[in-house]
This record gives structure tokens, C-alpha cells and sequence, in this order.
């Protein structure tokens, strides 16, 4: 049998699609975008209305000398004032301290994550134990810590029933950053540690199979295998840490020790509140909330080319 050329030409050719179709596509292509956007319309509302304004209008507020209800323009005077303020200074290095809780609670969430990973006996129980803490409110657990270690609490009936002197934690400084800082730890790690743990799910399990075949004990597949694979996750729970340490520490340190001794324990971000409520002076307040969230965005900036998170995978 001969097949002609147009015969052949016509093999596995797609006839055009009629013009009525083509507009029925994009007339349907149209419809879904309307539906689309007014599906988010509700949720943009909200953004703009309770997220975007109060920051333009704090910033606004930031060149002003304010009470709330008069305003007069000052340009960038409160930026000038909180800079060379020595109190500010102070307050920031006070901040610098409460870093010691990062290492501190990567490692408890690194070693909790690992023994529920490795499934250790009655690990679904302690599971559910660890997490409690992260179901507690901030004002709970600062009142819980504050009771503990108060001069007739539990902590001091301890060290008095070993001889010792009881010890007022909340009239120094250090001793009162100590407590808070524990705090820091019990409230945290649980919700971390699942982080981390979600992290090591992601391994695959013939990595850790062919290392104990290998003769890998336990010390070295946590070292060489188990904290290299969760680098970016621990990278992002230093982060964040970092960054709560900065904005987050309010509801502790109100509950606890009221930035007393002093200032011997206030944070910025309580300083923010001082300075916009207790002063009557919304300016300098917004003014440092300002500053303390350019502050932010730089460290998360820092800290994210430092940690590659969102590079290739080397």
C-alpha cells in the first residue's frame, strides 16, 4: 500500500482548537482569579489593618514627641537621644547576657531529640512531658520560677536543709539573670526539641544502619553523623532563639523581677514598654522599637548567610 505525502504530513497532527474554546479558557482563567482574590480579601483586611498600619503608624510616632494625643515633630531627635543614652547601653549588654540560654537550650533540645529518636524506653510518655512546658503561658511559668526561688521557696528550703544560708535571688542581678535563664530553658526546649527531632526523622535510617555495621559507636554517629545532617535545622533553631532573646523576654522579666535590681535585668524590649507607658512618652518607645527591629532583621540576616539555610547543600 503507497501512502501519499499528505498523508504522511497529516500523521499525529493536532488539529487548532475552534477560537470560541480559547475564549472560554481564559474567560474561565479570568473567573478564577476574581475567586482568588476575593477568597484573600478578608485576610489581606486584616494584614493591612492590624499588621502594616501599626508599624507605619509606630514609626510615624518614632519622630514625634507623643502622649497619645498630641504630637509634635521632632525628626530624628529620639533616635539621637537613645543612642547616646548610657542606659540604653547598659540594657543592651544586659540583653547580651541572656545569650548564654541559646547553647545552653540547643543543647537540652539535642539531647532530648536524640533519646526520643533513638526511642528510648517509655519515650512516647517523656514525649508528652517535655512538650508540657511549651503548653504554659509565659505569666505561669515566670510566677512557678519566681515562687521556686523566692527567699521562703523551695530552692532555699533546700539549701537550708544542707546547711547552708538562704539566698535572696532576686536582689542581684546575676542571680536573678540566672533564674530567668533557666526559665528560658524549662519553657523551651520541648517545642525545640521537636523541631530538632523533626529533623533527624529526615536522615535516612540506612545512613545510621551501614555506621553501626561499620563499628560506629553511639558518641560517633551523633558526632559525625547525626549534627552534620541537622546543621540547618540547628541553625534555624539558633535563630530564632536569638531572635526571642531580643523581642520575646517581656512577659519573664514583668512577671519576675520587673527589671529590677535596677536595671539590672530589664531587656529592650521591656525598656520599650518603660519608656512608652511608664515615661508617657510614646516617641522614644517607638523609636526603640524601631531601632530594636532593624536590629532584628540584621542579626536574622547575619545569622542566615552564617548558617547557609538557604543556600544548596554543600
Amino acid at each position: 500500500m503507497t501512502v501519499t505525502t499528505t498523508e504522511l504530513a497529516g500523521v499525529g497532527a493536532v488539529s487548532p482548537a475552534p477560537a470560541g474554546e480559547g475564549r472560554r479558557r481564559r474567560s474561565l482563567d479570568r473567573r478564577d482569579r476574581i475567586v482568588g482574590l476575593v477568597a484573600v480579601t478578608p485576610a489581606l483586611i486584616l494584614v493591612l489593618g492590624f499588621m502594616i498600619y501599626p508599624v507605619l503608624f509606630a514609626l510615624y510616632i518614632s519622630f514625634n514627641r507623643s502622649n497619645g494625643v498630641n504630637y509634635e515633630w521632632l525628626g530624628l531627635q529620639n533616635y539621637v537621644d537613645l543612642l547616646v543614652d548610657p542606659l540604653v547601653h547598659q540594657i543592651f549588654f544586659t540583653n547580651l547576657k541572656f545569650l548564654i540560654a541559646v547553647p545552653l537550650v540547643i543543647f537540652v533540645s539535642v539531647i532530648v531529640a536524640v533519646l526520643l529518636f533513638e526511642r528510648v524506653r517509655g519515650w512516647k510518655a517523656f514525649r508528652l512531658i517535655y512538650f508540657l512546658p511549651s503548653v504554659l503561658s509565659v505569666a505561669v511559668i515566670g510566677i512557678m520560677f519566681k515562687s521556686t526561688f523566692s527567699f521562703g521557696g523551695p530552692v532555699n528550703a533546700a539549701i537550708v536543709a544542707f546547711g547552708g544560708e538562704p539566698v535572696n535571688f532576686f536582689t542581684d542581678g546575676n542571680l536573678a539573670i540566672f533564674v530567668i535563664v533557666l526559665a528560658l530553658i524549662w519553657s523551651g526546649f520541648g517545642y525545640q526539641g521537636l523541631i530538632v527531632l523533626s529533623g533527624l526523622s529526615a536522615i535516612d535510617p540506612s545512613v545510621f544502619e551501614a555506621a553501626t555495621v561499620d563499628g560506629a559507636g553511639w558518641w560517633k554517629r551523633l558526632w559525625y553523623i547525626t549534627l552534620p545532617n541537622i546543621r540547618r535545622v540547628l541553625g534555624f533553631v539558633f535563630i530564632i532563639n536569638v531572635l526571642y532573646t531580643f523581642s520575646s523576654l517581656f512577659g519573664f522579666i514583668f512577671v519576675m523581677t520587673a527589671g529590677g535590681p535596677g536595671y539590672e535585668t530589664t531587656t529592650l524590649d521591656y525598656l520599650i514598654y518603660l519608656k512608652a507607658f511608664s515615661s508617657a512618652n510614646l516617641g522614644a518607645g517607638a523609636a526603640l522599637a524601631v531601632m530594636v527591629f532593624l536590629l532584628i532583621g540584621l542579626l536574622t540576616l547575619l545569622q542566615v548567610r552564617f548558617f547557609r539555610i538557604t543556600g544548596e547543600e554543600d
